[in-house]
Parts: C-alpha cells; structure tokens; sequence
C-alpha cells in the first residue's frame, strides 16, 4: 500500500485542499480531496490488466468550486429530495433552501459536498475526514459532528465509513456520489452496461422526482433488474430515465450485496455492498455535454451511472417511511463498500 498527500489548490478563504492518492498492491488507485469529500479519480484494471480512470470528474480544484452535478462528492445532511424544502420535527416546522425547483436537494446551497474537510491521514490505506455542520446550517438544526473515513484494501475493494452525532433531534441521510462508467472512456454511453440489482422493490416518483410515497414491486415493469440487463434496454419506457430508490429492505445494519454493474466491453465489474436499506441509482440524465471531464471529452447524457446507498428519500416528510432522525445521544452509522474485480 501507498499514501501520497499533494497540494490540489486553495478555497476562497485560502484555505489549502490537499490531494491524497491511495494505491494498493495491485496498482488500484484511488485519489480524493478534501473539498467536498470528493472521490477525483479511481483507476482500475480492465480484463488486460489496463489501468483507466472510472469515475467521472475533473483534474482541478477550479472546475470542482465551480457548478457539477456533485461528481464524486459526499451528500449531506440529507441526500436525495425533500418535498416543499420543508419539514416539521417534533412540532417545529424547518424551512430549508429550494434549490431544485420548489424541492430541497442533496443537502441545499451548501450541502457536504461544497464544504471544507478536515483531513487526518490514518494510515497507509485511510483517511478519515471530519466536519462540524452547526446548528442552523441550511435550516436544519442541531450542531452534526460527521466523520467519514476512506479505506482501499488489497481486495480492490474501497470502504466509506460514516458516522455522525448531534446534540438536536435532526434528519441525517449521508451518501457519497461517484458517477461510474467502467469503460474508462467518458466519451463513452453506460446504456451498454449490465446491471443486477438486488431489490424487490422501488420507490415510484411524481413529475418532480419525489417519492409518491407508494413502494412498488419491480417484477413486470422497467424497473425490473433482478437479473442482469443493459441499463439502456428499457430506459425508454422511464419517463426521464432511472433516478429512483431500490428497496432492498431492513438491513439492521448488515452489510450485504446490494448491486453489480458490469461493461462487457472492458470487463470491468463493480459490487455495491451496503449496511442501508436502500440504493439510489441514477442514470446520468441530466448530463448535457455542458462540462468537460479531465481529458476535454465532454460528459454527454448517459456518461455516468451512480449508485447510491442511503435512506429512504424525502424521508422527512414521508411518515410512511422509515425515520432518518437522528437523536442526540445517538450514533449514526453506515457502511459501503465498493468492490472491484475483472470478467
């Protein structure tokens, strides 16, 4: 294993944001930044043993300070969509900002992944970053510790531990953000790419992209990726294309299996594991050609495909689905794993 720690660039306030590159023992690298807890880069093998970046986003600070679709950020304090950009805790209505449309998204203006990081470098195979959101920070309340630790093993596989603590009742929901296209190449469609998703059931969402606060079987419909198939072989019949929540059920913190997202092309293979109860994946359809990734290729809809671990969406205002209130005295915990292997 190996540990670099560079200079990526300065925040407004002159802050300095480090790089940090992880490479283990079969040349996987992983490079991060503390700026938004932003996964940079992640270089894995293809079946002949190329190394390609697979995860969309840029090679400078400038381009991360400036307007992305939170490419490879970490997500808070919750992720996903809140209807109305509001929601009512313990008779206290909280009004959060509306940055998606009349909908609080990812967090709101300033969400984790916009956020200064402090970094510890915990051994050769960890970093751990660390960041106080204080009470009233885009409306929620309660000062939230969160920590979030990055682990690459031998194995090819890239841990992401959360943890969190508040001294106010508040809504947690943390994610990281990473658009995959395991082909190496952005220039690149991952509607070719074959997906299995281990979950019964969806979440179907209204023409804003909140949960109607319906739960869906997936069997007979487009949702349907029990087996795999190639993520473009029904998009058609998803009005916008797929940026939904898979349900794969009470968890009680076990991690387990969660997706496998596969590109015939290079042989690459991602298994998703999760201790959450559920997975986001998004299909890329905002994507619109408006940026560049890091070799000038413009990212295209369909470039990147995320899969994202994480509670229910719009759980705060969803009394149908399970709580995502943390309460002080509590400990937020959640787990993922990224595992990486060649067919």
């Amino acid at each position: 294993m190996k540990m670099t720690e560079e200079i990526f660039g300065r925040v407004d306030d002159g802050r300095i944001v480090h790089l940090y590159t992880l490479t283990n023992s079969n040349n996987l690298e992983v490079q991060l930044i503390n700026y938004g807890g932003i996964i940079a880069s992640l270089k894995t093998p293809d079946r002949d043993g190329k190394l390609q970046n697979i995860v969309l986003g840029f090679d400078n600070l400038q381009d991360y300070l400036g307007e992305h679709p939170c490419f490879g950020a970490l997500i808070g304090r919750h992720a996903d969509r809140i209807a109305n950009a509001r929601f009512e805790l313990d008779g206290v209505e909280y009004e959060l900002a509306a940055n998606d449309g009349e909908n609080h998204l990812h967090g709101g203006e300033k969400g984790f992944d916009k956020v200064f990081w402090n970094a510890e470098v915990v051994n050769d195979r960890s970093v751990r970053l660390t960041y106080l959101s204080p009470d009233g920070e885009e409306g929620y309340p309660g000062n939230l510790k969160v920590a979030v630790t990055y682990t690459l093993t031998d194995k090819n596989e890239l841990k992401i531990g959360y943890e969190a603590s508040t001294d106010k009742a508040t809504p947690v929901n943390l994610t990281a953000h990473s658009f995959f296209n395991l082909s190496g190449d952005p220039s690149k469609s991952v509607l070719d790419h074959q997906l299995k998703l281990h979950a019964g059931y969806f979440l179907p969402i209204n023409n804003q992209l909140i949960p109607t606060g319906e739960i869906k079987t997936v069997e007979g419909t487009p949702f349907d990726f029990s087996e795999f198939k190639p993520i473009g072989a029904r998009i058609d019949q998803v009005e916008g294309g797929y940026d939904h929540y898979y349900v794969l059920g009470d968890s009680s913190g076990v991690i387990r299996l969660a997706a496998e997202l596969k590109d015939p092309g290079s042989g690459r293979k991602l298994s998703v594991f999760t201790s959450e109860s559920g997975v986001v994946f998004y299909s890329g359809n905002f994507l619109d050609g408006t940026l560049s990734a890091a070799d000038g290729t413009p990212i295209e809809q369909y470039a990147g495909v995320c899969l994202e671990p994480q509670h229910f969406p719009n759980s705060p205002s969803e009394p149908k689905f399970p709580s995502a209130i943390l309460h002080p005295g509590e400990v937020y915990r959640s787990s993922t794993i990224y595992s990486f292997t060649v067919e």
